[in-house]
């Protein structure tokens, strides 16, 4: 691996683990630096990290990366995960405000507006917020299960884990669901058109699992009632982000859910100007 260089990285999300024939399972990781630019860490075998260096999200960590070879993506790097050191964790006070800040600058109305800034810029990441919320759609994956080959990589031992922790984890388990989200958003006309977008997000994954331990066969209720019915009622925002293969589709890799503006304290205020 070349030397590379450390980055202050704010971590954004994590997406749902997929086999790997060198890593055993990998995810992909969105963070920003400080200069507020787009770093996509991959591969990362999230699961295999050690306790003190695994991190979550909207935590600082420093690691030492450098420019991916074979990701032609201006945000994509690789890197060191030994190197990884978690920082601290920027608090959801104030609405969000210490939150949103980082982001702001990546903030588009629309998917089309994204991608046009992708076709001109060369940009694979980008916040939206949505208008309106419609619906989360569920629907049966075409392989409910790993291929024998996908198994054979998960069970792959090698000296990367040879660790007591990495022999005791649990396999990785496929979803046998994909999710989407349809939702509104406004054009540069202002005019209202409909995206649908698959969740790629670690989060929707370990919700699913949770709640299908917890309610079995009736996991989908309280699965909708999260991401949702509670969603309808928060300002939420989408990171999206390109597939590698196919670069002009865009996937959800996170969901955010920052509190709708308090419509009472906006008025109180606009009474003492």
């Amino acid at each position: 691996m070349p030397v590379g260089h450390l980055e202050e990285l704010l971590i954004l999300a994590k997406t749902y683990p997929n086999p790997s024939a060198s890593h055993r399972e990998i995810t992909c990781v969105a963070a920003i630096n400080k200069n507020r630019e787009f770093r996509r860490l991959f591969p990362l075998p999230y699961r295999y990290l050690q306790g003190d260096q695994k991190f979550s999200k909207w935590q600082w960590i420093t690691a030492r990366i450098h420019k991916a070879s074979k990701d032609h993506r201006p945000e994509s790097h690789t890197i060191d995960r030994d190197s990884i050191v978690p920082d601290a964790i920027i608090p959801t006070s104030n609405g969000w405000n210490r939150r949103l800040e980082w982001i702001n600058d990546h903030l588009y109305s629309s998917p089309e507006i994204l991608e046009k800034h992708r076709q001109e810029k060369g940009a694979s990441f980008g916040f939206i917020q949505p208008t309106r919320l419609l619906e989360l759609e569920i629907s049966d994956s075409d392989q409910p299960d790993w291929t024998e080959e996908e198994k054979q990589k998960l069970v792959h031992q090698d000296g990367l884990f040879d660790s007591k922790e990495a022999r005791d984890k649990i396999m990785l388990r496929k979803l046998p669901h994909d999710f989407y989200y349809r939702y509104e958003c406004k054009d540069e006309k202002g005019i209202i058109t409909t995206w649908k977008h698959k969740i790629t997000d670690w989060e929707a994954g370990a919700l699913y699992w949770n709640c299908q331990r917890s309610h079995g066969k009736n996991w989908e209720k309280p699965f909708r009632e999260k991401l949702e019915t509670e969603f309808k009622n928060k300002n939420i925002l989408f990171l999206l982000g390109t597939m590698h293969r196919f670069p002009d589709q865009w996937l959800i890799v996170a969901f955010y859910y920052p509190p709708k503006p308090d419509i009472s304290q906006a008025r109180q205020l606009d009474l003492l100007m």
